[in-house]
């Protein structure tokens, strides 16, 4: 890939890790957020020049089975809606979370500037909250079920995309 390539369409395109969403892509939103070297970052403002060399953590690598106390206690408030900001909102709690455990709604606000159209902010920061006491072992959480696929057989039933080639139905992907 051209080296100033966004992060967000080499993890989308090239490596097929589509849980990191496409967004605004001027880094307002926040859906494409993903942990830098512990940091949240919005991976559209990003090229893979900046980032090599360094750790980047996506939605995937929380955990293959939905196991993580953040992704268990925004299923267990009913956080996602539509779902599209749900990752972006993880990650950037992931991030707040390993600095500051036993965040306040200001601190919450602060660190997590994301987006959500459907206006779900008074539950993910309920749910940012407990996963911090869950984290803390203070508090546990009733298992979400497991995605009931694998990441191997997910990838292979959403190849990443081939820009420039047709696709089965005739139209190019390119566009």
């Amino acid at each position: 890939m051209d080296p100033e390539t966004p992060l967000l369409w080499a993890l989308r395109d090239a490596s097929n890790l589509t849980g990191t969403k496409f967004g605004c892509g001027n880094g307002d939103c926040g859906a494409c957020m993903v942990e830098i070297d512990g940091e949240a970052i919005r991976s559209c403002l990003v090229t893979i020049t900046e980032v090599e060399g360094r750790f980047v953590r996506t939605i995937e690598g929380l955990s293959n089975d939905r196991s993580h106390p953040l992704q268990q206690s925004f299923v267990a408030a009913n956080v996602p809606q539509c779902g599209f900001c749900t990752p972006g909102f993880i990650m950037a709690a992931s991030a707040l979370l390993r600095k500051n455990p036993d965040p306040s709604d200001k601190d919450i606000d602060e660190a997590i500037t994301n987006i959500c159209r459907c206006g779900g902010y008074n539950a993910m920061r309920g749910a940012i909250k407990r996963a911090g006491r869950v984290m803390r072992k203070l508090e546990t959480i009733s298992a979400a079920p497991p995605p009931g696929i694998t990441p191997e057989d997910a990838a292979k039933a959403v190849p990443s995309l081939n820009v420039g080639k047709s696709s089965d139905s005739g139209a190019d992907d390119s566009e």
